[in-house]
């Protein structure tokens, strides 16, 4: 598949899933903390799935082991990175936004969810490279995973008093990097297949440990 249908698919895909998520979320009015720890480890367990029997398997299947590991270790650095990035952010935000603590939360997780979804982009380019069957797959999983994060991302912020299209608004922006991160891969993984590889195994790591930090916050 062409890198412009790949990317477009990631980016409708990663849209598609947050948008959705977050409209659901706009017309709820009180959420308990279970409902947001339900969908979120639905969410988890989904992208889990994904990782052990889709990403890791099709990667040794194109390369080695010692290539797939290389992968799962720049995609833990990368993680920790983000991480620090999105504290840096917030403890920025805190100084701002004390008066509201639902719209300061929601503001920090929609920065997360907009760097978490470009591994997740990366994923579905590389996974359209390896083959059109896991690339949909992926695409299709990824949608449906980022369904609840868009929940989570948008109740707290409706709460904490901001208008709906401008959550909306926000909630699409973070999607966006998914196609940014489809036409990464895309781009990258025409160069080998160890490159694809090396791509599938660091989205799957860095989508393993978004999956477990946001589970356990």
């Amino acid at each position: 598949m062409n890198i412009v249908k790949t990317s477009l698919l990631g980016l409708f895909f990663g849209t598609f899933g947050t948008t959705l998520g977050g409209i659901i979320g706009c017309l709820f009015n009180n959420v308990s903390n279970k409902f947001l720890g339900f969908i979120l480890s639905f969410a988890s367990g989904l992208m889990m799935s994904v990782i052990c029997f889709d990403l890791i398997p099709e990667a040794l299947g194109l390369t080695n082991i010692l290539i797939v590991i290389i992968g799962i270790i720049l995609g833990i650095i990368s993680m920790i990175f983000c991480d620090l990035l999105v504290e840096k952010k917030f403890n920025k935000k805190t100084n701002k936004i004390k008066s509201n603590n639902l719209l300061k939360t929601g503001i920090i997780v929609s920065i997360g969810l907009a760097i978490h979804n470009f591994p997740e982009g990366l994923a579905i380019g590389s996974g359209f490279d390896a083959s059109i069957k896991l690339g949909i797959g992926l695409a299709i999983a990824i949608c449906l995973h980022d369904i609840p994060e868009g929940i989570s991302m948008a109740i707290p912020m409706k709460n904490g008093g901001m208008k709906i299209s401008k959550v909306i608004y926000y909630v699409v922006l973070s999607g966006i990097t998914t196609g940014i991160g489809a036409f990464a891969g895309a781009v990258i993984g025409n160069i080998s297949k160890m490159i694809i590889a090396i791509n599938l195994s660091f989205a799957a790591r860095s989508n393993a440990l978004y999956c477990i930090r946001r589970t356990n916050s």
